[in-house]
């Protein structure tokens, strides 16, 4: 770990000041140390890394490149890049290897995917020792139970958090009882009540915390003007679709046992989750297919879509949450049976929210697909020989219709008496600096656009989708008191039993 230059609890308050104080420049003035965009050591932002699959490791290599940032941590339960999923056979390997500048680096393991704990390590440490050798750097340390790492890493300032969903609420609220900043990948967690602490933990911390699927969302000021304007008549519906799940999907339980990795510590995989037989299909692209460990598709990209969505409309506390699913099918011996599924999401469905009346807006419903489905074709696309795009978003008024992309970027008035009016989004995609306000939130001690504290009614309404998909049924949804209504066993839910060792209260 690096050694810091000025005492631990000295040290993070300095730079929560560093923006606003001269001292920090009078201590230690950067055109005297390094140049232009030099960042002084004690300036730098401690962070631990927590999470080294295939996302990890790619979203960790530009991370390596921030002058602010200094990784002193990093964690996974998995040593090895034994058993790794990726988008493409060499793709990773091959950003490695352009990040390290080595032509020969191979991940180990079944030198095949890269991933896990050494290659992490083996990144940074490399890394920071050709390229930021005036950080007066030594090496990172390493973590399997990030458990042991919140113990012993008295001097860090922040987190980012690259794990599987299911650990995402209880490494959140580690952080945050301890004031520590957090950065984290969607969703704050899979489970309803565990989201909330999380969130209310961020309200009540000074701590800067962040999502970061914020960056991704598009600007709403032009769809709320014409829709303010009466361009569409009285809004009335949402849809959103994606194509994902772009992975596998289950429909039964792993019948087979195959022995645990060597190098993979299955009980700290799992965490809070109750015990269970190792098997490669709950692990690595795959997790989030399964009720305990993932969020299904509206939580792996209904954050990139729906935020800003949610905060122009005042999309707040869904009133009843419809389901439509997919159902599998099996034979028992040579009789056909619907498989009872509610440890996997489907393979595709719909999911209706209702939101009621707020202010001047009137009651609204907003319609999630996944799985390729979609809504209906509008009847203008219809007669133009046209079919709607793979992911994409629909405003539906009385009185014409919006058409969108995914993140809601690009809208076009497509029927009603404006058809034909169209916006062009100055970026070609949603999306931007990621980490920058997060640092100058760190520096400023202010939270940033994408905090926390601003993601309880996507969280809530994601994680109903969830609950409803798993029970089959239409829920009746009591915000105030965050129960289920109509369907009291659908409340289990709601909540994680935790295992013992694993609860929140001892994290």
């Amino acid at each position: 770990m690096k050694k810091p230059l000025i005492t631990p609890l000295n040290r993070r308050k300095f730079i929560g000041n560093m923006a606003s104080t001269a001292l920090a420049f009078t201590i230690l003035p950067r055109h005297v140390l390094g140049g232009k965009d030099f960042t002084a050591p004690s300036d730098k932002i401690t962070m631990a890394y927590i999470g080294l699959g295939t996302q990890g490791l790619r979203e960790i290599l530009p991370l390596l490149s921030v002058p602010e940032i200094q990784i002193v941590a990093v964690c996974d339960p998995n040593l090895e890049a034994v058993g790794y999923r990726d988008w493409g056979k060499n793709y990773l390997r091959d950003q490695i290897r352009k990040k390290l500048n080595s032509t020969t680096w191979t991940p180990g393991g079944d030198n095949d995917i890269p991933g896990g704990l050494n290659n992490g390590k083996y990144i940074v440490d490399t890394y920071y020792k050709e390229q930021r050798s005036t950080d007066q750097y030594s090496a990172c340390n390493a973590y399997t139970d990030f458990r042991e790492l919140f113990a012993k890493e008295k001097d860090l300032d922040a987190i980012k958090i690259m794990t599987p969903d299911h650990l995402h609420g209880l490494l959140a609220i580690a952080a945050l009882k301890r004031n520590i900043h957090v950065t984290m990948h969607k969703p704050v967690a899979n489970r309803l009540l565990e989201g909330k602490q999380v969130i209310d933990l961020a309200k009540k911390s000074p701590a800067t915390s962040h999502l970061a699927a914020w960056e991704a969302n598009a600007d709403m000021d032009k769809t709320m003007e014409w829709i303010n304007s009466g361009a569409i008549g009285t809004l009335k519906e949402v849809h959103n679709w994606t194509n994902r799940p772009v992975w596998p999907q289950y429909t039964s339980l792993p019948a087979d046992t195959p022995p645990v990795p060597k190098d993979l510590n299955w009980d700290l995989w799992l965490g809070p989750e109750k015990e269970r037989p190792y098997h490669p299909n709950y692990t690595n692209m795959v997790f989030r297919g399964w009720y305990d460990f993932g969020g299904g598709s509206m939580a792996d990209m209904g954050h990139y879509s729906l935020w800003k969505v949610f905060q122009a409309l005042q999309l707040e506390a869904p009133t009843i949450i419809e389901p439509n699913r997919n159902h599998a099918v099996d034979f028992n011996e040579k009789v056909p049976f619907r498989i009872r599924n509610d440890f996997a999401f489907p393979l595709a469905s719909q999911v209706r929210f209702r939101f009621e009346a707020k202010g001047s807006r009137p009651a609204i419903n907003l319609c999630w697909y996944d799985g390729g489905m979609r809504p209906a074709v509008p009847e203008e696309l219809v007669k133009q020989n046209k079919d709607l795009p793979a992911e994409a978003m629909m405003f539906v008024g009385d009185a014409g219709i919006i058409l969108a992309g995914f993140h809601g970027e690009n809208p076009q008035i497509i029927s009603g008496k404006r058809a034909g009016e169209s916006w062009k989004h100055p970026r070609e995609e949603p999306g931007g600096d990621v980490l920058k306000g997060f640092i100058d939130g760190i520096k400023n001690k202010a939270q940033c656009p994408g905090s926390l504290r601003d993601t309880w009614p996507l969280t809530e309404a994601i994680n109903l989708y969830a609950v409803a998909l798993r029970t089959g049924k239409t829920l009746y949804y009591d915000a105030a008191n965050m129960k289920i209504t109509n369907a009291p066993e659908a409340n289990a839910y709601l909540a994680r039993e935790y295992r013992k060792g694993w609860e929140p209260a001892t994290i």
